[in-house]
């Protein structure tokens, strides 16, 4: 079965201005046959996230006029305004919301779900989304809509910022790229107002900025990041947020948007596969957005000089949101317009600087989590998820069922470029259930179409063996597939074993269920609410390779060496160890790997040649 979500790297679409020209008018056609009399361009199986959507189709539809002046488009622009402006503004609280700052304030406001009370916790977003579409359609008004309307919008627009900002407490969902969103609106409607009303939107929209988004920033893999729902990142959203600040740079030119929106892209950047596969965050665990996230990957790719457009978005939602049908909905129709307006060029090409957080060469990479373990690994187009044993996760030694992975003291890292091989040298403190210090020296090389894995640490007693992962997808084409196999050598015995557990924390790669679906089911809340990664970490076994310990290795010491991808040759690394370390030789390269005490600067030192 094919994952349903991510699918092919956004950079593969399209953009030039040809190819933008034919969406739009596309977009044109459809609108033109859903308009009713009174004007409503929402799609007729539109429920929630609706109180922008009529109001995002009418920004499109400007935004096409003032590329190519069809003459079709000023009566429906008007007629669709007017729409949103006589039936989808609400003044009125709206029974049981619940973040509110004043009560009966009677500024306007967009509704998740027009029905009073029937879900009103999404009316900040709501609101956020059209305060967006109406300082998009203002940028494209000038000869379209009458002064009395284009009046009518910008105090609208106003009064919506005003609802956000002051009637409400700002960002009830702790969502960033809601959040980041809502300052944009910001930025875009202080230039349609008086100088003076601007600059205090304008000021006041900076600020918020800094102290309600930047000063709560929280810190992962080593970067400080705008939290997503709750968490430090989210793979569907946080590429989003990356969006909001690319427009939130060029609308203001202020440097914190530029410099936040390059630590964010470069974070991205180490997280993702060679291929652009990506899970993990704190609403959705594989779901990814589609074109949300052009701007910010293409406008920041560029700027960090690396191929983040090789995210793997969701291609149904590659040019605009639909609903199941394949019928446009104006839901996000800013980002379009957006993207559309930047004339940035996609990065193709991988950075050449090495990345604490990431290795990676060709069609291999290896990323890591906080603690430098390793969160996917891809090789040979599969992918392999960090396997559970014993409610513990992650990849690493397992000695009497506990895995020594998490470090217990400072992780240092070394990484070496030399004769077309890359390699990371991570050297990490772990102490076991024995409280005996231990360190454990994990070496990761590749010439770009296999990965070798060393991992050396002193003597075990017990049976101890290498956890090497849990295979879990592979490249099928420009999708996704779900997959329980993996081309994968061992120097010692390698075993590729199941839970035999039942339920939900039980993880079997063969069954159809997938990581989404087992993390949900694990997760506190209801699917949509609740957190998936920490459901996922309730899982107590999973579907694992566990490798034996290497032949040969010196008796001082357990090695555990695996190959991911490819190899005719055989398999049988040699192991010595002398004064400058722990010498491995496979077929392709030989390493020296200093001392866990390291050099003079007490750092682990490192050779390699082909």
């Amino acid at each position: 079965m094919q994952l349903p979500h991510q699918r092919g790297p956004l950079h593969d679409l399209p953009d030039t201005p040809e190819a933008y020209d034919a969406v739009l008018a596309d977009v044109v056609e459809q609108a033109l046959r859903r308009i009713t009399p009174e004007g409503n361009l929402e799609h007729p199986d539109c429920h929630d996230d609706i109180g922008d959507t009529s109001l995002g189709m009418t920004s499109l539809l400007a935004f096409a006029w003032q590329r190519g002046k069809d003459p079709r488009l000023p009566e429906a622009v008007r007629r669709s305004l007017a729409f949103h402006l006589r039936e989808r503004v609400y003044t009125d609280d709206n029974p049981g919301y619940p973040n509110l700052r004043v009560r009966n304030s009677g500024l306007p406001y967009a509704r998740y779900v027009l029905e009073a009370g029937a879900h009103p916790i999404g009316d900040w977003p709501s609101t956020a989304w059209a305060l967006l579409q109406a300082v998009n359609i203002l940028d494209a008004t000038d000869g379209l809509v009458d002064d009395e309307q284009r009046t009518a919008l910008v105090e609208l627009a106003h009064g919506y910022w005003r609802w956000l900002t002051e009637a409400t407490f700002f960002n009830p969902q702790e969502a960033g790229n809601q959040a980041i969103g809502c300052v944009v609106g910001g930025l875009m409607l202080a230039r349609h107002l008086p100088p003076g009303d601007g600059e205090l939107v304008r000021t006041r929209a900076l600020r918020v900025y800094g102290d309600e988004i930047r000063a709560h920033r929280v810190s992962d893999r080593g970067a400080l990041l705008p939290p997503e729902h709750g968490g430090a990142y989210d793979n569907n959203y946080g590429p989003i947020s990356l969006s909001f600040l690319a427009q939130a740079h060029i609308v203001s030119g202020e440097d914190v948007f530029a410099e936040d929106g390059e630590a964010l892209a470069r974070y991205i950047d180490a997280r993702l596969t060679s291929g652009g596969f990506d899970n993990g965050g704190p609403r959705y665990s594989e779901q990814h957005s589609g074109f949300e996230s052009v701007l910010g990957l293409r406008y920041f790719g560029s700027r960090i000089g690396s191929d983040i457009g090789r995210y793997r978005g969701d291609s149904r939602w590659g040019r605009h949101a639909v609903k199941p049908d394949g019928g446009v909905d104006g839901h996000f129709a800013w980002m379009l317009v957006w993207q559309i307006q930047d004339t940035t060029r996609w990065h193709r090409t991988p950075s050449t600087t090495a990345a604490r957080h990431q290795l990676r060469a060709g069609t291999v990479s290896v990323a890591f989590d906080s603690k430098m373990t390793p969160s996917l690994v891809e090789a040979d187009g599969t992918y392999y998820l960090p396997a559970a044993v014993n409610r513990q996760h992650g990849f690493g030694p397992v000695v009497d069922g506990f895995l020594l992975c998490r470090p217990m003291g400072e992780v240092r890292v070394r990484d070496l470029q030399v004769d077309g091989l890359t390699a990371k040298l991570v050297t990490k403190p772990v102490v076991g259930r024995d409280h005996i210090l231990r360190h454990i020296q994990s070496l990761y090389v590749t010439d770009g179409t296999r990965l070798w894995t060393t991992v050396a640490l002193e003597r075990l007693d017990g049976a101890p063996y290498l956890l090497a992962g849990l295979p879990y997808a592979a490249d099928d084409g420009d999708r996704v597939r779900r997959t329980a196999e993996s081309d994968v050598t061992s120097a010692g015995a390698l075993r590729l074993t199941h839970p035999t557990g039942q339920g939900a924390d039980h993880f079997d790669a063969r069954s159809e269920l997938t990581q989404e679906q087992a993390a949900f089911a694990l997760a506190a809340d209801p699917r949509g609410y609740g957190n998936p990664d920490e459901g996922w970490r309730h899982l107590v076994g999973s579907t694992a390779l566990e490798a034996d310990p290497a032949p040969g290795a010196p008796e001082n010491l357990h090695v555990f060496a695996v190959r991911y991808g490819p190899g005719a040759a055989e398999f049988s690394p040699a192991f010595e160890t002398g004064e400058e370390g722990l010498t491995v030789r496979t077929e392709a390269f030989t390493a020296v790997i200093g001392d866990p005490a390291g050099d003079a600067d007490a750092e682990p030192e490192l050779s390699l040649r082909a």
